[in-house]
């Protein structure tokens, strides 16, 4: 016999389970829509993002494991925001030996322009919620990223089905 709980439990993982397919289709529906108004690549959007929210320049390696990209496909990504004025190629100073991705403030400013454009009815939405909530949803992003990473690492170390 299932207990009440665990049948309230697999229901609620089933929803959570189809909300969450729609929420990431929608998302990156959304990703793309940024990027085509912005005529840039849906990945290359991703990386400026990750890129500006750490408090570093980042090396083509460390976007790479950010990413889950090839180190070769992280190259080419950045060369197409270097070309397109979006990121600088610059030196260590602490190891002349790495070159770190710099985003270039000016060039950023169109992409935030888009977020800020976007960002009253993001910030309604979040308002919808009280603060304990918020703090559920925050400590869930950050575990799932961190289940994101660790699941790219795991299809990645297994062969590609035929």
């Amino acid at each position: 016999m299932i207990h009440v709980t665990d049948a309230r439990r697999s229901r609620l993982y089933e929803e959570l389970s189809t909300e969450s397919r729609r929420y990431l289709a929608a998302y990156a529906l959304f990703n793309q829509a940024v990027a085509d108004h912005l005529g840039l690549h849906p990945t290359d959007v991703q990386c400026l993002s990750l890129l500006t929210a750490e408090p570093e320049p980042l090396t083509v390696r460390q976007i790479a494991d950010l990413t889950g990209l090839t180190t070769g496909s992280a190259t080419r990504l950045v060369d197409r925001l270097e070309r397109g004025g979006y990121v600088a190629r610059t030196p260590d100073s602490q190891d002349r030996r790495r070159v770190l991705v710099t985003p270039v403030p000016e060039r950023i400013a169109r992409v935030t322009a888009v977020w800020d454009d976007l960002a009253p009815a993001w910030r309604a939405l979040l308002d919808s919620h009280t603060e304990d909530e918020l703090e559920v949803i925050t400590r869930h992003m950050r575990k799932a990223q961190d289940l994101s990473h660790a699941q790219m690492r795991h299809l990645r170390s297994r062969p590609k089905p035929d």
